[in-house]
């Protein structure tokens, strides 16, 4: 620790060769591989030199050089601190929004381009009445949503037109399994009506492109506003069975800017989507695991939403699934008054970061750190485990986990029970072996037979 007999000490700095390790493993990564919207190029570049997996070994020399931290970097003149340990991670997640903020700086870059209302980059009086109406409209804490029935109708004829495509010899690949995620997730959000309508949504991704550039790029004011003219007319037409509807019947105090919240639901189901085709690829690349799930989908009705939101097995396997590879590769929070940690004190202003990829997979933690173990889940040894965080935790963990783990385990159940699948690409996949610290969705392949 640094300090003056005329200033307290501050945290532990990392040297100058820590700092460049961090800025190439981590920063650059995370911003070449897109923050907001993911790049194919990069992320298979990524993959390829397993960064995430280089990250968690710069972070674990860090520790065991330091000592359990944090530990200060200075990036660009940006104040940081990397969060070492679970209990850090705890106290920074369950201190939101105050004194640490999910409003960080970058956030509010980067959202500035497509959701500058959302709850994530709220801060003060209008942040309560936002959360409430996201868990409200969210149905958060609920495994089955009040309007789940139609949910799960829009998954399931999404998946029986996907497995009719896919005919007896046709590949499971990206380009075909996310139009079909992304049709149902237009008829849950706004309804039927927007099944066809990727316009919509390609203007969102229009904008998501440009967030990945934070501050960086100019805001196209005129994209966004046809972006919410668009959100406007679903949100007035309340479709019944719909998010939209929903929507329409949760109050909504002055400031909460209901259309303001509807675009980062729509971004966060594009991790769902990610997620739900590496669990599929998880399952076929573990035989025992899928003859489990298997023996699970026999036992309930899953064309039933109380069949679906029973099916803990399955609903494990996604949660196992996003632990190996997080869709939040880092959890910000900025802090709004000095904070002291162990007698050393860090600044106002400074960025808390939570690197995902090494807490999710530290040996030091977790045993089963890269195995595929859903038991884990199933068994309670993550309740309470910070060092495991996938929908983030505290007064500002994900509103919308329930949902999301419904549709993704829905989705999955509907495929499962009509094939059989087996993994193609890549071919280092198995229960013989550690996983690797990175999958590359876009080049996931998969041949299913029928059932």
């Amino acid at each position: 620790m640094e300090g003056t007999a005329d200033s307290p000490p501050s945290l532990p700095r990392a040297s100058a060769a820590e700092q460049l390790s961090v800025v190439a493993t981590m920063l650059v990564p995370t911003l070449a591989r897109g923050p907001v919207l993911r790049r194919p190029f990069w992320e298979a570049a990524a993959t390829a030199l397993d960064t995430d997996g280089r990250a968690g070994r710069v972070l674990r020399r860090m520790r065991a050089a330091h000592g359990p931290g944090p530990v200060r970097v200075n990036v660009l003149g940006r104040r940081g601190v990397l969060l070492l340990t679970p209990d850090q991670v705890r106290r920074v997640l369950m201190g939101s929004p105050e004194p640490f903020t999910p409003a960080s700086r970058e956030k509010e870059g980067a959202l500035a381009h497509f959701q500058p209302h959302a709850l994530l980059v709220t801060r003060g009086d209008a942040r309560p009445a936002r959360r409430r109406f996201n868990e409200e409209a969210l149905g958060t804490g609920k495994r089955a949503h009040a309007l789940a029935a139609s949910f799960l109708a829009a998954v399931r004829e999404e998946v029986e037109v996907l497995d009719h495509a896919l005919g007896a010899d046709r590949e499971l690949t990206w380009p075909r399994f996310a139009p079909s995620c992304w049709n149902a997730v237009r008829r849950i959000v706004f309804g039927d009506s927007a099944r066809e309508d990727r316009y919509t949504t390609d203007l969102l991704r229009r904008l998501r492109a440009d967030a990945n550039w934070l501050y960086l790029r100019p805001r196209r004011d005129r994209t966004r506003a046809e972006f919410e003219e668009r959100v406007n007319e679903y949100l007035d037409r309340a479709e019944p069975g719909s998010l939209a509807a929903e929507i329409a019947r949760t109050a909504a105090p002055a400031g909460t800017d209901p259309a303001g919240q509807v675009p980062h639901w729509l971004f966060a189901f594009d991790a769902a989507v990610i997620t739900a085709f590496r669990a599929l690829a998880l399952i076929a690349a573990h035989p025992e695991e899928a003859a489990l799930v298997r023996a699970e989908l026999a036992g309930h009705d899953v064309s039933d939403p109380g069949g679906v939101a029973g099916l803990d097995r399955l609903r494990a396997a996604v949660m196992e699934t996003v632990r190996l590879w997080p869709t939040t590769l880092a959890i910000l929070r900025d802090s709004t008054a000095e904070t002291v940690w162990d007698g050393a004190t860090a600044p106002a202003g400074t960025a808390f970061v939570v690197f995902s990829a090494f807490f999710h997979r530290d040996p030091d933690h977790l045993p089963h750190a890269d195995r595929f173990a859903p038991e884990a889940w199933l068994e309670g040894n993550t309740a309470g485990d910070w060092s495991v965080v996938p929908f983030s935790g505290g007064p500002a963990r994900c509103a919308g986990e329930d949902l999301v783990l419904f549709t993704t385990t829905a989705l999955l159940a509907a495929l499962l029970e009509r094939r059989e699948f087996r993994l193609v690409a890549p071919g280092r996949m198995g229960p013989d072996r550690p996983l690797p610290h990175m999958l590359d969705h876009f080049a996931l392949r998969l041949a299913g037979s029928a059932v």
